[in-house]
């Protein structure tokens, strides 16, 4: 029988306490936030006390900027590329000093940029549970490994080191696993020119793969941003009733 997600936030708020930053109920979907001090011995308590046995999924997220956008998107379609323009920096530049500042990242707070978010799932139980751990320091983002706690999230830590450049701490083999070797960066850190630095090809002449400046043309793409239009409005809303 599944179990109702507001008795369950409530079961974890008592028996976790303090060691939870935050829980959001939202779409009757739970995210627990989770200091990294407390990040490996409260998901082992959520394994062995509360029945989630399986880790589904782990990822990187940067929120530099979160919820706020370059792109003019108000008046724009819902179809194509109509939907994005070229952004004020202009496509593959950035400027550190003028960068976007989002609800999660204003002056002052920082250190609440890179974070490891797990997805977890009790096939007894029938639930599902999302927790959340941001890294203390954004220059140098660490995170515990859970590797002891589910062994499925090897790959998915290295995943996450790799794009995002978090640092899982006590991984038994914590080194890329997507992009080419001798890659310097991640790739999907919101800092990082969107077309990259340079590409690998394989020199018949020389016989060996060279190194070369990108020469992918830059391209805008339909940015995703947390916004309100009449996508998200009721029927009355958009009718004007």
């Amino acid at each position: 029988m599944t179990e109702n997600p507001l008795s369950l936030g409530e079961r974890l708020q008592q028996s976790l306490g303090d060691r939870i930053q935050s829980l959001i109920t939202e779409r009757d979907e739970i995210t627990l936030e989770i200091a990294a001090d407390h990040w490996v011995d409260v998901s082992r308590s959520l394994r062995d006390d509360h029945g989630f046995e399986q880790l589904v999924d782990l990822c990187g997220v940067d929120y530099l900027g979160y919820g706020s956008d370059e792109w003019e998107t108000g008046d724009a379609t819902a179809e194509g590329f109509s939907r994005g323009v070229e952004g004020s920096h202009g496509p593959g530049r950035f400027d550190w000093e003028s960068r976007p500042v989002g609800e999660s990242t204003g002056e002052g707070d920082d250190q609440r940029r890179f974070a490891a978010v797990a997805h977890l799932l009790s096939v007894k139980q029938n639930l599902r549970l999302r927790i959340r751990c941001f890294a203390p320091d954004s220059d140098l983002p660490v995170v515990p490994s859970l590797v002891e706690i589910w062994s499925s999230v090897d790959w998915y830590e290295r995943e996450a080191f790799d794009l995002f450049g978090i640092v899982f701490e006590g991984h038994p083999d914590l080194r890329r696993i997507l992009t080419d070797y001798g890659f310097i960066g991640h790739p999907f850190r919101k800092d990082f020119p969107l077309i990259g630095n340079v590409e690998a090809r394989y020199d018949p002449d020389k016989g060996r793969v060279v190194y070369q400046p990108v020469s992918i043309d830059p391209r805008v793409l339909v940015p995703k941003v947390v916004r309100e239009d009449s996508r998200y409005l009721g029927e009355e809303t958009v009718k004007g009733k």
